[in-house]
């Protein structure tokens, strides 16, 4: 049984709430024994998508942002937005061999696998405060890497920011034992705490 609870930072009930509800669980998928977490119900709820990203556009406008990046595919689906909304830049980090022109790598573990993110080379620079967008962090493996492509592009990465978090996999530790705070509006639990 999962156990969807509300996110840390006092956001309005009834918002956290809706998206709460919006959000879909499938059970066996990618593969035997694990549960993903679906937003596109979320995106099909006019009032919890818009809720969703009010609350993180609320967060970040005030902050001297000037780089959202996003991971593919599901961090695509705030993040321009979000950049648009606060005014700054989006980046895209993408799978391999999606970006034409000269990219730099960074290489990360999976809960199933290994992959790989890339981002064009000069997408950011020095002096750059970036926030990192994607619908989960699990084990932080995949935000960890785009940390990584962020700085050694000369980015100060001030923040991760994810619609869901999954506790029991550790990913906010392993962010935070780099120095990298997470932002999540909806945790997911397998069992209450």
């Amino acid at each position: 049984m999962l156990i969807l609870s509300s996110g840390k930072d006092g956001e309005s009930s009834d918002r956290i709430d809706g998206i709460k509800s919006s959000l879909r669980v499938i059970p066996n998928f990618p593969k035997q024994g694990m549960v993903f977490l679906d937003i596109t119900t979320l995106l099909l709820d006019p009032k919890a998508f818009k809720d969703t990203f009010d609350l993180f556009v609320e967060r970040y406008k005030h902050e001297n942002i000037s780089v959202v990046a996003g991971i593919e595919a599901r961090g695509f689906m705030f993040g321009p937005a979000i950049a648009l909304a606060i005014g700054a830049k989006f980046v895209p980090l993408r799978k391999p061999k999606k970006l034409p022109g000269e990219v730099i790598s960074e290489k990360y573990e999976l809960e199933y696998g290994s992959d790989c993110l890339e981002m064009h080379v000069g997408a950011v620079k020095s002096g750059d405060r970036a926030i990192i967008h994607d619908d989960l962090i699990a084990t932080g493996g995949t935000i960890c890497a785009a940390t990584n492509l962020l700085e050694r592009g000369g980015a100060e990465v001030v923040e991760c920011a994810c619609v869901i978090e999954a506790p029991e996999l550790k990913g906010r530790e392993r962010l935070m034992s780099r120095g990298k705070p997470l932002y999540a509006l909806v945790e997911v639990r397998s069992k209450p705490s």
